[in-house]
């Protein structure tokens, strides 16, 4: 599993970090639109995704990396991930252990995180983790839309959120594994 360490710290606020920050405040527009009119929902949440990866991207391409928004993006990511989950839920559209499996993996992987990072060990998101976010976007939206649209989409939804689910499980078990090795590992060196 690769590793980046910490160095140095860099500004706080910048365009990745400001963008984070915009997808957690997006939340409660998006929670709002969606019970009221599911394609509006449907368009904020795109938004709200494409912050994701447009943060993480300029972090990156500029190197604007902090630790503030090492720490603040997963959390907005599950902020918007959680609140879409229980959403449907709440109308009806998923299983309740659905969202509970689902909601379990992300909080262990970000507690591992934070774990990792107090150790000065940035643990990036691995590809599994990356599949599974496309995934449960694709089923959430998918759900949104239910048949708003004229068109049926539950079983499609269905399908796809049961395929995130699976995902988030074995991204789950291979993120620990890897946890454990880059603690040990790290134990080796220190030790």
């Amino acid at each position: 599993m690769p590793q980046i360490r910490i160095n140095h710290l860099r500004p706080l606020w910048n365009l990745p970090t400001f963008l984070t920050l915009s997808r957690i405040i997006i939340i409660p527009l998006f929670v709002f639109s969606v019970r009221y009119h599911p394609l509006i929902g449907v368009m904020v949440f795109l938004v709200a995704s494409l912050t994701d990866f447009l943060d993480g991207y300029l972090a990156r391409r500029t190197g604007k990396i902090t630790e503030f928004g090492i720490i603040l993006d997963p959390i907005a990511d599950k902020f918007l991930i959680i609140s879409a989950l229980i959403v449907l839920v709440d109308m009806g559209r998923l299983n309740v252990w659905i969202a509970i499996i689902m909601i379990v993996r992300d909080f262990l992987i970000t507690g591992l995180r934070v774990v990792a990072l107090s150790k000065d060990i940035i643990i990036p998101a691995e590809v599994g983790g990356k599949i599974k976010t496309i995934f449960q976007t694709v089923g959430i939206i998918l759900l949104i839309l239910w048949d708003s649209t004229g068109i049926d989409f539950s079983d499609a939804g269905t399908v796809v959120i049961w395929i995130a689910t699976i995902l988030s499980v074995i991204s789950g078990i291979n993120y620990t594994i890897g946890f454990k090795k880059v603690v040990r590992n790290q134990q080796c060196v220190d030790g």
